[in-house]
């Protein structure tokens, strides 16, 4: 079988097309058995012609190659198989990511696969830093002021800055699934889907006087700023209760492993507390991090792509780090979160030791977020990435 009707094929079997076609950030999609005919994730184990593959979430699985299946390499990134390279079984190694079509078995013991596109481990890690480094050239973001489906345009408020980013029907538009602050769980989206106040990222390039990006890359989704004090903190269920200054009520925030904690110096803390309090916001203007990926090293990328002064998330990464046993009842917390419930949610960033801040101005919170935001903790690397 010829390489176009491989690639043929594999649009046949569960939208493989689209995969190649769209791949997500550096790699292929997070690895999740998605169909019954088809498996991304990472090679676990090797024995003969049989390969064990464990996807990001869910348990491993284990396929036996046919005797003609076509086993292939190709580069993160590739969009189509042109430049995808034969290889034998005994070329895999573990720790490659591969895309599998698979054919279930009739009496249910593993899986036939009759076709293998793998990706090497190390240069996925090499295309994950290339992206990182673009995000930080060409890479904008802020707040959503308003969408134009017709002229495919987002307009972005990026603290006292306006951005116009410009997408064409190329141009790839993902959105951050409600429930998860991870690059690699956004999903495919289109510009209608974009909505006033939705947090955007994009990536592309710049005009002259950096106001205008054609995007390469769009990313968006829909968060929330909360402001409150501490009641409590669950260590063992790696979360915190706040009591919302904005309801009166109790919310869970729930930490994860992308989820990044810092405490604002009492100094630096007086200094924007006085800022706010003569009226004025951070005014920082928001670059670009990539999206989360895998964690924790494509989280909180340095940002980069336009003119600085003051980027908040840059900013961030300079402040002491907190452990959520540092935190206690009565402290004073800003938190950007998923959307999640009204009484739960998952934190994006919690920052602490903001006591003058939130005293200055109650709204504090939705100033010094919505011009630049932070997608993942504290490595070097959103997202992503976010991504």
């Amino acid at each position: 079988m010829g390489r176009r009707s491989i690639a043929f094929s594999l649009m046949m079997f569960g939208g493989f097309g689209s995969i190649l076609v769209h791949p997500t950030a550096a790699q292929l999609p997070a690895a999740q058995q998605t169909s019954a005919n088809r498996l991304v994730g990472a090679i676990t184990a090797i024995d003969g012609k049989s390969l064990t593959i464990k996807p990001d979430t869910g348990s491993p699985t284990t396929v036996i190659l046919s005797e003609t299946a076509h086993v292939l390499r190709t580069a993160p990134g590739a969009k189509t198989l042109a430049g995808a390279t034969p290889i034998a079984i005994t070329d895999l190694v573990i720790g490659d990511r591969v895309l599998v079509a698979i054919h279930p078995a009739a009496d249910g013991s593993a899986p036939t696969a009759t076709t293998v596109i793998a990706m090497k481990q190390t240069d996925i890690a090499q295309q994950q830093q290339a992206d990182q480094a673009d995000w930080q050239r060409r890479g904008v973001g802020g707040l959503v002021k308003s969408v134009d489906t017709a002229a495919g345009t987002v307009t972005v408020a990026a603290g006292a800055k306006t951005w116009i980013i410009h997408t064409t029907p190329k141009t790839v538009v993902r959105r951050y699934d409600p429930e998860s602050i991870k690059f690699s769980d956004a999903k495919p989206s289109t510009l209608d889907q974009i909505h006033t106040g939705d947090q955007i990222r994009a990536r592309g390039e710049h005009n002259a006087d950096n106001s205008e990006v054609a995007a390469d890359e769009v990313i968006a989704g829909s968060f929330r700023n909360i402001s409150g004090t501490v009641v409590s903190v669950d260590a063992s269920a790696n979360s915190v209760t706040v009591t919302d200054l904005a309801t009166k009520k109790p919310v869970v925030i729930r930490v994860s492993a992308d989820s990044q904690l810092h405490k604002l110096p009492p100094m630096m803390a007086q200094a924007l507390a006085a800022r706010f309090k003569n009226g004025g916001a951070t005014h920082t203007e928001s670059t670009a991090q990539a999206p989360a990926a895998n964690p924790p090293s494509e989280n909180g990328q340095r940002p980069g792509g336009g003119q600085r002064n003051g980027d908040l998330s840059q900013f961030l990464q300079r402040t002491p780090a907190l452990q959520l046993s540092d935190l206690h009842k009565g402290d004073a917390v800003m938190i950007v979160a998923t959307q999640g419930t009204p009484d739960a949610a998952t934190a994006v960033t919690l920052l602490a030791g903001v006591e003058p801040i939130l005293t200055a101005s109650p709204s504090a919170s939705r100033d010094m977020f919505s011009a630049s935001w932070n997608l993942g903790g504290g490595g070097a690397g959103a997202g992503e990435g976010t991504q």
